[in-house]
């Protein structure tokens, strides 16, 4: 079915190498308290022994022409704060999942309420102009920049996701969007996708209903 269609654009086969997954029938909570020690000993981990922030996807983000240190992955922009004493911001059950595996993988995740989404999805750089209402920020330009598109537009990017695909405790269905480089190899998006699975399974339960690693 149409929601569980994604391409990658041609001009991006070389650069991302992203994974996918498509979850129904979730649980979405405002705070959900047993994942308070799990969060807590990601944060102490990075902490004592901090992971290296992630070259390949810094040098993704040179090949589309983006400086990474003016326009961080949210992968090392969450990494920068939790060693700097901060901590995984609690927003809802399933984002706190998802960005307590960004922190752990280093990996760019992308979290979107397929209810929202219409249509196949592309993965494709932004067009002249191109941008998008930004959650709890103002409008996100994406143009000449990796992003995610359905039939309406742009919804998503490796830095920040557009507020009318956001997820909130009223989503049911979601996808999960791997910005992952094309450096990485398939076997290792198999081991975060099924990492990212069994915890999504384990806190908001629900299940997958379809799954893409680009290889």
């Amino acid at each position: 079915m149409d929601s569980a269609v994604f391409t990658l654009a041609a001009e991006l086969n070389a650069i991302v190498k992203p994974g996918l997954l498509w979850w129904a029938a979730a649980t979405v909570v405002a705070h959900e308290h047993r994942l308070d020690p799990q969060l807590a000993a990601a944060e102490a981990r990075v902490r004592v022994t901090p992971p290296a922030e992630s070259a390949a996807v810094r040098t993704m983000y040179k090949r589309v022409g983006i400086d990474p240190t003016k326009t961080r992955p949210s992968n090392e922009a969450l990494l920068r704060r939790v060693r700097k004493g901060g901590t995984i911001p609690r927003i809802n059950s399933l984002v706190d999942i998802v960005n307590w595996c960004s922190l752990e993988f280093q990996l760019p995740y992308g979290l979107y309420d397929l209810s929202h989404i219409s249509g196949p999805v592309t993965m494709r750089l932004g067009s002249g102009g191109e941008s998008y209402a930004g959650i709890r920020k103002d409008d996100v330009n994406v143009s000449g920049r990796i992003t995610v598109a359905d039939t309406v537009g742009a919804f998503g990017n490796p830095t920040s996701d557009s507020a009318r695909t956001m997820v909130t405790t009223a989503t049911t269905e979601a996808l999960v969007v791997i910005y992952a480089p094309a450096e990485i190899p398939a076997a290792q998006m198999k081991r975060v996708l099924d990492a990212t699975a069994s915890r999504m399974a384990d806190i908001v339960g629900g299940h997958e209903t379809a799954r893409l690693v680009i290889s």
